[in-house]
């Protein structure tokens, strides 16, 4: 995908408005700009930005409820959160605990004027406040069974997750299914053929491990 065919992909799937395709612009050049001092993105990606990081995040948005707070871990440059703010028109959470691109994740959400939509919290999600928000996202954050471990709390049953995984999807799929009740799918990426996103719903806590249960002097598996 070119950088004019990303463009002509957000025409033909959102209904973009002049504003918010002013903000993008400012998105894109702002992030250039910050690139030259910390690896925000890859530093091949940075003449693909509008294919390989808007359009990859923009997808996101198909498989999304409509409204209800998005949960975005592990943020870095702002993919797929502020996309998903700009885009979507509903209230984003970023987590982030580098304090360098918290730093930037800050200045960029007062750049495009997102404050009343965009909230950064710079911790680890292992020391968040627990509470459940309608969307949770993670591009290139955790394995997909260490990202149950750690975000399942901020989910409800109508929680919809949505994980880009690039080509390992299934297999990190398949891992998740050994512990979890999960009803999730792979999704094929816009914007690389060979690359999946996981979709789904966590349908329960992770599976309760057996335990061996003494019987006399001999155990026996439950």
């Amino acid at each position: 995908m070119t950088e004019q065919e990303a463009r002509n992909w957000l025409d033909c799937n959102f209904s973009v408005s002049r504003e918010t395709w002013g903000q993008l612009e400012r998105f894109v050049i702002f992030l250039q700009n910050e690139a030259r001092d910390q690896n925000l993105i890859a530093a091949s990606t940075l003449e693909h930005i509008w294919a390989r990081h808007i359009v990859d995040s923009a997808q996101l948005l198909n498989f999304a409820p409509e409204d209800g707070d998005w949960l975005d871990l592990g943020a870095g440059a702002g993919f797929p959160g502020v996309v998903a703010a700009l885009l979507g028109k509903r209230p984003v959470t970023l987590v982030e605990s580098r304090s360098k691109r918290v730093d930037y994740l800050r200045r960029l959400v007062d750049h495009l004027d997102l404050q009343n939509s965009v909230s950064v919290v710079g911790m680890p999600v292992e020391r968040m406040e627990t509470k459940a928000f309608a969307v949770i996202s993670a591009r290139a954050f955790a394995p997909l069974p260490k990202l149950l471990d750690l975000a399942t709390r901020f989910s409800t049953g109508k929680t919809i997750w949505l994980l880009p995984k690039g080509r390992n999807a299934a297999i990190e799929l398949n891992e998740a299914r050994e512990n979890w009740e999960i009803d999730f799918h792979v999704k094929p990426s816009v914007t690389d053929n060979e690359a999946g996103i996981l979709v789904g719903r966590v349908l329960e806590t992770q599976k309760a491990l057996v335990k061996p249960r003494r019987t006399g002097k001999r155990q026996k598996w439950q």
